[in-house]
């Protein structure tokens, strides 16, 4: 995604007379339409209700959430499930404790006009990418899948500017472009992108946001409750998904943009109803992809990598 780094903070409500328990949430970059469910939360009053003061905060460094959670620094952190995987294989404490979007955003964006009509057309040809590590292997899932080598594509390090790559031809395709940003941005600038979808060309699917929290230090709880309260959020969201986007863009101006409003429609039918509720399956299914593919030495159970918040708070 083509981000500026946005400095917002949302405070807390004012406390009723009943202590509230505090809790801390970094997110994964500055506030956007992924993260509605936690914004209207805040401001419908839902943390209120569930006796919480919750402070949202945003990275100056994208990076830096799970290892801010792993360090205690924040009580909850918004990651990625195949970051999750990595972080847990670089000792990180942290456990998948809830999900904000529970199917793929990621894909492998090209022009509709482009010279990559069909998968293998991507032969011979560019394929940037926005993040090293996780983003390659499913480009090499993905070119495996039908019949490619990983030498059959150039790679190139685009970093965030995805968008411009495109447009310009630096490059024929983009492993790590958001289905609901890059397609609507492309569309702004005059142009049409299309999407090759991982999780149909290879790779296991998987949750794209999740919330991650260090086990030892957590607050189960608290935990339990914030995604109660989230979960009534996306249900408002579902139900009034206008309102919602009324009361979410008016909390700040930086989000009434056009292109938010295009990637609002496209993202509040991707979030996750039940956040709490944990799809083991696709844990174990992810772990032994990045095994399969080299990425990691593998061996993780499930429960090394997500916990049922719900089954282990008191």
């Amino acid at each position: 995604m083509k981000h500026l780094v946005t400095a917002l903070a949302f405070s807390a409500f004012a406390l009723p007379a009943q202590a509230q328990d505090r809790l801390s949430l970094m997110l994964d970059w500055f506030v956007n339409p992924n993260h509605a469910p936690i914004i209207l939360a805040q401001e419908l009053g839902y943390f209120t209700d569930a006796g919480l003061e919750v402070e949202i905060v945003t990275p100056s460094d994208p990076n830096a959430p799970p290892r801010m959670a792993a360090a205690g620094r924040v009580d909850l952190a918004i990651s990625y499930q195949p970051q999750l995987h990595l972080s847990r294989h670089d000792d990180l404490p942290l456990r998948r404790v809830g999900t904000l979007i529970s199917t793929p955003l990621t894909c492998l964006a090209v022009l509709a006009e482009g010279s990559a009509q069909e998968f293998t057309d991507l032969r011979g040809g560019k394929v940037g990418f926005a993040v090293a590590g996780v983003q390659e292997v499913m480009l090499d899932a993905m070119l495996a899948h039908h019949g490619m080598a990983p030498d059959d594509v150039e790679r190139i390090n685009i970093g965030w500017s995805i968008s411009p790559a495109l447009m310009s031809a630096q490059v024929d395709g983009v492993i790590g472009a958001f289905r609901n940003f890059e397609l609507n941005q492309l569309q702004l600038e005059g142009t049409e992108g299309r999407c090759f979808y991982p999780e149909a060309e290879g790779v296991p699917a998987y949750d794209e946001l999740i919330y991650v929290a260090n086990p030892d230090t957590m607050d189960a709880d608290a935990i339990a409750r914030f995604l109660e309260a989230t979960a009534q959020a996306t249900n408002f969201i579902l139900n009034q998904p206008d309102r919602a986007w009324q009361i979410f863009s008016g909390t700040a101006s930086e989000l009434q943009t056009e292109l938010n409003v295009m990637a609002w429609a496209d993202t509040w039918p991707r979030f996750a109803t039940r956040p709490a509720a944990l799809d083991a399956g696709r844990y174990a299914r992810f772990e032994a992809f990045l095994a399969e593919r080299g990425a990691t030495q593998g061996g993780l159970s499930v429960d090394e990598l997500a916990l049922d918040v719900s089954a282990v708070a008191p």
